[in-house]
């Protein structure tokens, strides 16, 4: 059983930052590629930043470019999202997920990440 713990989410004023944690453990299965999405009350799920196994390989959704990094710890088993200049519109549950299909290759859609968190909430004031 895959497991993955996402952590660090909260209220914070527009301007602030977070760093979300995505802790994963369980069965291994090799490299993974690891995403981070979002999905905002009454919206759809939607990709916000990928990485690569190796971490040679990023990408981000547009409105986040330039505010947030992703990074990985494989040491650890755990991938991280870095989140400045917030703004209310980043309001939303933060979900990570994991690719196992995928090592140099970033997916920017939901599918091929078999595995995900139960999300965390990020919530920023205006």
């Amino acid at each position: 059983q895959v497991q993955l713990v996402e952590s660090g989410g909260g209220l914070v004023q527009a301007g602030g930052s977070l760093r979300l944690s995505c802790a994963v453990s369980g069965r291994t299965f090799g490299t993974y590629g690891m995403g981070w999405f979002r999905q905002a009350p009454g919206k759809e799920r939607e990709f916000v930043a990928g990485i690569s196994w190796t971490g040679g390989s990023t990408y981000y959704a547009d409105s986040v470019k330039g505010r947030f990094t992703i990074s990985r710890d494989n040491a650890k088993n755990t991938g991280y999202l870095k989140m400045d200049g917030l703004k209310p519109e980043d309001t939303a549950v933060y979900y990570c997920a994991a690719d196992p299909r995928s090592t140099f290759v970033v997916r920017t859609t939901q599918f091929g990440y078999d595995f995900w968190g139960q999300g965390t909430q990020v919530t920023v004031s205006s």
